[in-house]
């Protein structure tokens, strides 16, 4: 099946990794443009697209904090946010017809699943120290390290799997699902499924932003006792 059909960056070249990267750099441009949009007349106030994004935000960070307490929701908020939004409107923009989500390649969410992994090993690292951190590998008693080393290190690694696999397997189903209700009724706009994928859209972003803060918690604040 012809990718050019279906999206717009495929008239420029059909090449899928280029349509992908097209459209990364778009939803970039996308969240920097409605973030400067957001920003540029800040008001007591707020209205407008201030008021949604104060309001998202402000809700990422009190839904989080019972979650994995208040100091760690707003020191790792920059981060949590940032791939929340870049999920959500990755996500959104494979609703649009003539556009693809970068999130249906497995390339983009490895890259994502790979910089929440690498980030909050770092910062357990850096937080307890290189011996403390991974003595929590070990298990609570000495004589199990050698059967808790091996699985502490496979359960961390399948985290990458998980949060990879589980993102661009639903967008990606999400838009063959699309795809087909266009091609059923290509001149009737599906109110219905426009729905679902938008609501889907946004409980990808949340979920994988809510991984992202438990991972850093369970990295940066361990039981003593455990």
């Amino acid at each position: 099946m012809d990718e050019r059909v279906f999206t717009f960056a495929g008239l420029i070249n059909p090449d899928h990794d280029f349509i992908i990267g097209f459209y990364t750099v778009v939803v970039a441009v996308l969240i920097l443009l409605f973030a400067k949009i957001a920003t540029h007349k800040m008001q007591v106030v707020p209205s407008g697209i201030q008021n949604v994004y104060e309001f998202l935000l402000s809700g990422i960070v009190s839904f989080s904090k019972d979650i994995v307490g208040e100091e760690v929701a707003r020191k790792y908020f920059p981060l949590a946010a940032t791939i929340a939004f870049l999920v959500f409107f990755g996500n959104a923009i494979g609703i649009i017809p003539g556009f693809e989500s970068p999130t249906s390649s497995w390339s983009f969410t490895l890259v994502l699943a790979l910089v929440v992994f690498f980030y909050y090993h770092f910062e357990g690292i850096r937080t307890q120290g290189v011996i403390k951190y991974f003595k929590h590998f070990m298990g609570p008693v000495w004589w199990l390290a050698p059967l808790m080393f091996p699985v502490e290190i496979i359960s961390h690694l399948s985290r990458i799997i998980s949060l990879s696999f589980r993102l661009f397997g639903n967008i990606k189903g999400d838009d063959m699902f699309l795809l087909v209700m266009l091609m059923l009724a290509p001149w009737v706009v599906p109110v219905v499924p426009f729905a679902i994928l938008a609501f889907m859209a946004l409980l990808q972003a949340f979920v994988f932003m809510i991984l992202t803060y438990v991972y850093i918690h369970g990295a940066v604040v361990v039981d003593e006792d455990h």
